[in-house]
């Protein structure tokens, strides 16, 4: 389900229920439905949107409509996207420069909380200066307190993208899309601390060795380093590092076990 949803985002739940009956697979509609909220699905046209939104939380404008993003660190934007293991699902996270395309840091989760998210933020700030804007959707996670409020504190503007308009985030929608075929369907892991090491692996690939059409045949990471406007004394003091940040949240990596699916 996950690969055609890729292939073919338009499809809703009654779409994929019809498509899943067509190649073999005996589900009814509801279990698809279960399966879109837990992924945080929704079909790319106008529809009822899947993300866990607080009603009470006060939602940001969408700052980046006709914006030229001209320089790293000038918007950085952020999503959740799940991975599919044998007994339940995993989640990643991830914050990406856009300019760039480079992976600043990431992290694996079995749970989908505002702490999780605003510690992947973090560690980006620490390691790489802090962006201008930064961009996410409107869910909970985002729009909580704990979320919002570190983005104050370090004098970051929030952009949400516009409610139902899953296209605002295109280019995190692009990293999922590339992670996930080029790596997690070709290597699928049995376990958590498996999937990092793999997702560890390809992530240094895609930012170092990745070559982008859209960057002048070059890979993010040395797009990143190329044009980078720091201080000269801000660059010995912050050296960029070799590859995003990643890690796995939890205290013991051990123990972590999957967000299981519920029947």
């Amino acid at each position: 389900m996950d690969e055609e949803y890729l292939r073919h985002p338009f499809r809703g739940v009654p779409s994929m229920h019809q498509w899943l009956l067509s190649q073999g697979y005996h589900v009814n509609i509801k279990r698809v439905g279960r399966l879109y909220r837990l992924m945080g699905l929704q079909a790319l046209v106008p529809g009822p949107h899947t993300s866990k939104a607080n009603p009470k939380d006060r939602k940001m404008p969408y700052l980046l409509d006709g914006l030229e993003i001209v320089r790293p660190n000038q918007v950085w934007a952020t999503d959740i996207t799940y991975i599919p293991m044998p007994k339940g699902y995993m989640y990643l996270t991830a914050v990406v420069d856009l300019y760039s395309r480079c992976v600043l840091a990431w992290s694996l989760s079995n749970t989908m909380t505002a702490e999780w998210c605003a510690e992947t933020l973090q560690e980006a700030i620490d390691n790489h200066e802090k962006p201008e804007i930064f961009n996410t959707d409107q869910g909970s996670q985002y729009t909580s307190e704990v979320f919002a409020g570190l983005l104050r504190y370090h004098g970051i503007r929030h952009s949400m993208d516009g409610k139902g308009r899953a296209l605002d985030n295109i280019f995190v929608e692009r990293l999922w899309r590339t992670v996930k075929y080029e790596h997690v369907y070709l290597n699928p892991a049995s376990e958590p601390v498996e999937l990092f090491t793999g997702l560890n692996e390809y992530l240094y690939f895609y930012n170092h060795e990745r070559l982008h059409s859209s960057l002048g045949h070059k890979t993010p990471m040395e797009t990143y380093k190329a044009t980078i406007f720091l201080p000269p004394q801000q660059h010995k003091n912050n050296p960029v590092p070799e590859y995003g940040q990643g890690y796995i949240n939890g205290s013991s990596v051990a123990a972590l076990a999957y967000t299981p699916e519920q029947d």
